[in-house]
């Protein structure tokens, strides 16, 4: 069985169907596999890494004349149809809804079609999902471009010549481009908000380190199969009237709202733009359906009341070596989905993935397949109400107190002890007979039972999920005990004083050690 992968012929693709790497995986399942000259020059993938890995390099009309399967990326035109083997079988993006000439040029030539824009989004087919693949790489895409057009930092700056405010970005759309787009963004250091009509991704935002934005008026979005659904007209003007709040805020715009079947809808208003200051960027991401801003204008970058409105139809392209890989991927899955080698390849209709993808099959249209009863989408959490008891039932027990942890006796004991002693020390001998020598003892004692009282309620009274922010201030401590000690170990050798002070500067030394192994530790959970 003949693979054949093509050069896109679409301007300014350079994306390709297949790069070595997934060469080298088809002819391992047995595969013929041919390859137009140049087809990966836009994606930086020379002739001579196909041939090595098994292709045969041959020109277009024997691509597309002699080839049973051929792999693309953008949906042919209808010259390349017109070359198309009778009943070969076809893989790319088709987008059926919007290319009724298309499907009838491709019944014409009895062509078996698989649609990878049609890829249910079920788990299992995660894998082949090159929707998901290429809108992770435009999310990403578009905050680059962003970013060489806006005027200024995207993290926030302090230095000598004065301070840099961070660049305020809003992301409209928390699907798989959007999610991409804000964290590429937070990864420049931006300051984040997003907003999407479904609920469900507000999780999904804000473990990003975003800002979800919401309004007081209840309605989900949530169309299945991670798309949003048109909302009410009470809705939208609150959006409107939201996102034009937003607009004299924001620094950055990205939008990436799209409804399936449909133009895209449009949620930045050209007076939205215009409340832009100078200088501002608007990225469309959804610029090939029609746009979601009202001035923009689909494959190209413009200027409107001083802010760019960016809307290049490829963003993925942009991107074209990750992106052929990414989507060569994604076919190979595909194809191991549907047998893994040509002695086992079958269009399976009993397999939803397949039959989900399937336009046409020998020039039947199998369009649109049945609907995939997909599991609903998570809800916010809701706290559990439990039913009142209906019979009587026995007076609920007192909540018990805080089990609080038994002290021990022997640091009473020793207060105990350190006091009684005191008093007897000083209460003892009438002041005449006390000793210059006794006198200084006495202070020196009264410092000491003071000082064991006040750190046993300094420290024992503190909760221990508190003590490792106090490594300082013991470090701190116990550099004035080994100052003490050293002072100490100054006398005759042998002395109790003296290896008293040698004592104090060796535990003392041993606490810093751990305070600041311990302090390290806990750094290190907070850098990436």
């Amino acid at each position: 069985m003949k693979v054949g992968i093509p050069r896109e012929s679409h301007e300014g693709e350079r994306r390709v169907a297949g790069t070595p790497g997934t060469v080298q995986q088809l002819v391992k399942m047995g595969f013929e596999v041919v390859v137009e000259r140049d087809a990966g020059a836009g994606a930086s993938l020379p002739d001579a890494f196909y041939a090595a890995e098994g292709a045969t390099l041959v020109d277009a009309a024997t691509v597309w004349g002699e080839s049973d399967l051929v792999l693309k990326v953008r949906p042919p035109t209808l010259d390349e149809v017109a070359q198309l083997r009778q009943g070969a079988t076809l893989i790319s993006f088709i987008w059926p809804a919007q290319n009724a000439a298309l499907i009838e040029a491709l019944q014409a030539r009895d062509a078996t079609v698989l649609a990878m824009d049609c890829i249910p989004r079920i788990s299992r087919a995660q894998k082949m999902d090159a929707l998901s693949s290429m809108a992770n790489i435009a999310g990403y895409r578009a905050v680059i471009e962003a970013a060489a057009v806006y005027g200024s930092f995207f993290t926030g700056q302090i230095t000598a010549a004065g301070k840099v405010a961070p660049a305020r970005v809003l992301v409209i759309g928390a699907g798989v481009a959007g999610l991409a787009a804000i964290a590429a963004a937070r990864g420049l250091g931006a300051v984040v908000k997003a907003f999407d009509t479904r609920a469900a991704v507000r999780e999904q935002v804000q473990s990003l380190g975003a800002q979800f934005l919401e309004l007081e008026v209840e309605e989900d979005g949530e169309g299945g199969g991670g798309y949003a659904k048109v909302m009410s007209e009470a809705y939208i003007r609150a959006e409107m009237e939201l996102f034009l709040a937003e607009a004299a805020e924001t620094d950055i715009v990205i939008t990436t709202a799209l409804i399936p079947g449909r133009p895209a809808p449009k949620l930045w208003e050209q007076r939205a733009v215009e409340a832009m200051r100078p200088g501002s960027v608007v990225v469309d991401m959804a610029a090939e359906q029609g746009g979601n801003c009202d001035v923009t204008v689909p494959g190209e970058a413009v200027q409107h009341a001083g802010v760019t409105i960016i809307g290049y139809t490829d963003l993925s392209s942009r991107l074209a070596t990750t992106a052929s890989q990414l989507y060569g991927t994604n076919l190979l899955h595909l194809l191991r989905d549907m047998g893994g080698s040509p002695d086992a390849y079958k269009v399976d209709h009993e397999d939803e993935v397949v039959r989900g993808a399937l336009v046409l099959d020998q020039g039947a249209l199998m369009w649109p397949p049945p609907k995939v009863e997909a599991p609903p989408p998570a809800a916010a959490p809701k706290p559990e109400v439990k039913p009142a008891p209906v019979a009587a039932a026995p007076a609920p027990a007192t909540p018990a107190a805080p089990v609080k942890p038994k002290k021990s006796p022997v640091a009473a004991i020793i207060s105990l002890a350190l006091v009684g002693l005191w008093l007897f020390l000083r209460f003892s001998q009438g002041d005449a007979m006390v000793s210059p020598a006794s006198a200084r003892f006495l202070e020196h004692l009264t410092v000491f039972v003071l000082a064991c009282f006040v750190g046993w309620q300094v420290i024992w009274s503190v909760t221990a999920a508190l003590h490792t922010p106090l490594m300082s201030v013991t470090n701190a401590i116990s550099g004035i005990i080994i100052l003490g000690g050293m002072l100490q170990a100054r006398g005759s050798p042998g002395a109790a004083a003296v290896i008293l002070g040698i004592l104090a500067v060796l535990f003392a030394t041993i606490n810093i050690a751990g305070g600041f192994l311990v302090t390290q530790r806990m750094l290190k959970m907070f850098r990436r």
